[in-house]
């Protein structure tokens, strides 16, 4: 996706269709119909305007709270969650959930941005260009809001891909996406014949994920290691505990017919290139700006900057995709399950929040829901299934673009409960599940 302020400027069109085949890179690559995500929401406000599976509910506990991107929930079941805008000149929340009801109990931090995570007593958050982190007390309270500690400093912010998402191991290790600024990296950014940059240059500071010291003050690019690149932007990122290593969610490039009319259809360009999971190494390459995944050949294929056709493949450096999904979603939350008031089909399994598309046209536009995506072993096993539908309000809001709510950012309370943020209304999501 070009940025997130762009995707609030939809293409609106009048066409409302169904949606499309998602296959999975590895161990099954039969393609079976997804769910049908413009049809009408079935639940009323007794599920939060949401579809969900059977047994479960859906709630909203907190709601107009501005531009909630990504969300932490502490273990005595409150609630940190950052502002993608500050309100009242403050960029972070606090919410105290009581009667199935979040109220705002503290605001600090005069920054916006997107990142947010509780590790080893610490609340770590992210603007555009730092990240931040805050002392908590033993009820999980920030001691000193006015003051938190500068972690890093100095990260590129070209409005383009310029959310930092972050997450921590288990290790001292803070992980930050600097997504890259452009789309291709060709010459002339978005432009129809530009040719794509020898040796792409962005990568050299942008297009991947930066590892840095979790407790480490004032760090820049040159104390830090660039842990993986090749990753056009990623906003869904987490540490996998089950296989302690880390995954991410890459929003794929935009615009094959556009630029390319010669070589891709405008329904090739809407479902195309995946949005794609990678489980990532230190060291691994995942092939932007010169290659992209099809998820309807399986295939890699070389970028048409850079020679390719539709054809012909490419990326034969880049490690394969853990799982693949259709093109322009936009998944934007990412976490492991760990709970266990879910049935024990969802242990460990994977819930993605898709933020929903704004470049399909002249097909209809989609997203707009999370999905779960079955695990086994540490790696996805089966098909993806849609999980909780109904975020964009109506078909015509979906297939139009003009979503009246956009899943964002997930958390799991102590309880096992899942938690959904909502970036344009303001909204959190509470989903349960009883027997």
């Amino acid at each position: 996706m070009k940025n997130r302020k762009l995707l609030h400027s939809i293409l609106p069109i009048v066409a409302v269709g169904g949606f499309m085949f998602f296959t999975a890179c590895k161990g099954n690559n039969d393609s079976k119909k997804a769910a049908d995500s413009t049809s009408t929401p079935a639940s009323t406000t007794e599920n939060a305007g949401l579809k969900t599976p059977e047994g479960f509910s859906a709630s909203i506990i907190a709601e107009k709270l501005g531009g909630t991107r990504h969300i932490a929930i502490t273990p005595q079941g409150d609630i940190y969650v950052k502002l993608t805008n500050v309100k009242n000149s403050k960029g972070i929340l606090m919410l105290h959930e009581e009667g199935g009801k979040a109220s705002v109990k503290n605001s600090f931090g005069a920054y916006s941005g997107t990142g947010m995570s509780i590790k080893n007593g610490y609340l770590y958050a992210s603007s555009d260009e730092e990240v931040f982190r805050y002392k908590l007390n033993d009820k999980s309270e920030i001691i000193n809001p006015d003051q938190p500690e500068k972690i890093v400093t100095g990260l590129i912010s070209r409005h383009e891909h310029e959310a930092k998402a972050i997450t921590l191991d288990n290790d001292g290790n803070l992980y930050v996406n600097i997504g890259a600024y452009s789309n291709a990296c060709q010459v002339q950014d978005r432009k129809k014949g530009s040719p794509g940059q020898k040796g792409c240059p962005i990568l050299d500071s942008a297009g991947g994920i930066w590892q840095f010291k979790a407790d480490k003050l004032n760090q820049h690019y040159g104390d830090g290691l660039r842990y993986a690149t090749g990753l056009r932007n990623v906003v869904g990122i987490t540490w996998n505990q089950q296989n302690n290593q880390l995954f991410v969610m890459q929003h794929g490039r935009d615009q094959l017919y556009e630029f390319y009319p010669q070589y891709f259809t405008a329904k090739q360009s809407a479902i195309l290139p995946a949005e794609c999971m990678y489980a990532l190494k230190k060291g691994d390459n995942a092939g932007w700006p010169y290659m992209y995944y099809d998820q309807e050949q399986h295939k890699k294929m070389l970028m048409p900057e850079y020679g390719g056709d539709g054809k012909i493949e490419g990326g034969k450096d880049a490690i394969d995709p853990a799982a693949a999904y259709p093109g322009h979603l936009a998944p934007n939350g990412l976490l492991f399950y760990t709970g266990d008031q879910f049935p024990a089909k969802y242990k460990n399994g994977a819930f993605i929040a898709f933020h929903g598309s704004w470049n399909r046209a002249p097909e209809p536009q989609a997203g707009y829901f999370v999905v779960f995506q079955p695990f086994k072993d540490g790696k996805p096993d089966g098909q993806w299934e849609v999980f909780a539908d109904g975020f964009s309000g109506s078909a015509a809001n979906t297939a139009s673009g003009a979503a009246a709510h956009r899943p964002c950012g997930l958390a799991q309370g102590p309880d096992g409960s899942l938690y959904v943020t909502d970036d344009v209304a303001g909204n959190i999501y509470k989903i349960t599940y009883k027997k």
